[in-house]
């Protein structure tokens, strides 16, 4: 996983601005349930867990027991969830058919190599057992409103692996399409708030775009926001494959 680094400044950026209040994802809950089918001694894997957020989240909503694994040392000294261990998707540290689930949330762009990571995955999971991929994808970005004002950051999602790449990998490792939904989230609750929060360190496609186009979307940003009423929701893919 190293389509942009994360050092202790990035991870710092990553945990105070990417991790939002577990009250805005009423409807990632939800969605997640349906597939997680939580009971008594599930174990969820949680793959590019980063500084943890995800991790804490499942393991309070569903009281399941989730292994998270991050191969950046600068986001797991953020972390305060255990057992976080250090990897990647192309190798992972677990044995064999020892997880219930697994969770990619937007990060499966940022793997080496998708097949491997994919075998790898089948390979840990038990018969049955979901993968559920929280992500942008390539040509489904019109309801994320990173894309709506830094425009030339689409350039940068349009290299990341489409549903079809990713259909295949899976396909081709032993997995099928279970299904694919749009979730909304409620990334900041005013437009003045998504600016306060925003921090480029944070986000892959806005590191990955030159300064002049950064600085024109935030110019976007500050002029829209004295007029602009409501939260800013956002509606990222959940792809579950099995």
């Amino acid at each position: 996983m190293a389509l942009v680094s994360y050092d202790d400044t990035a991870a710092a950026a990553f945990a105070a601005t990417r991790e939002l209040p577990w009250a805005g994802l009423d409807r990632w809950r939800h969605a997640v349930q349906q597939h997680l089918r939580p009971r008594a001694g599930t174990t969820v894997l949680d793959l590019g867990a980063g500084t943890g957020a995800w991790a804490s989240a499942f393991t309070d909503w569903f009281r399941v027991r989730v292994i998270g694994v991050e191969p950046a040392g600068a986001m797991r000294a953020l972390a305060n969830h255990r057992p976080l261990l250090a990897g990647d998707g192309v190798a992972l540290p677990l044995r064999d058919s020892c997880v219930d689930a697994a969770w990619l949330s937007t990060m499966v762009h940022h793997l080496a190599d998708l097949d491997t990571a994919a075998r790898e995955l089948r390979r840990v999971l038990r018969p049955g057992a979901p993968v559920l991929i929280r992500s942008p994808f390539p040509g489904r970005h019109q309801r994320i409103a990173l894309f709506h004002w830094f425009p030339a950051a689409v350039r940068v999602l349009e290299t990341y692996p489409d549903l079809a790449r990713v259909r295949s990998a899976f396909a081709a490792a032993g997995f099928t399409v279970s299904s694919v939904e749009a979730v909304a989230q409620t990334t900041a609750t005013s437009l003045a708030e998504y600016v306060e929060r925003l921090d480029r360190r944070a986000h892959t496609p806005l590191r990955l775009i030159s300064d002049g186009d950064y600085d024109a979307g935030m110019a976007r940003l500050r002029a829209a926001t004295p007029t602009a009423s409501g939260p800013v929701v956002d509606h990222l893919d959940l792809l579950v494959l099995r």
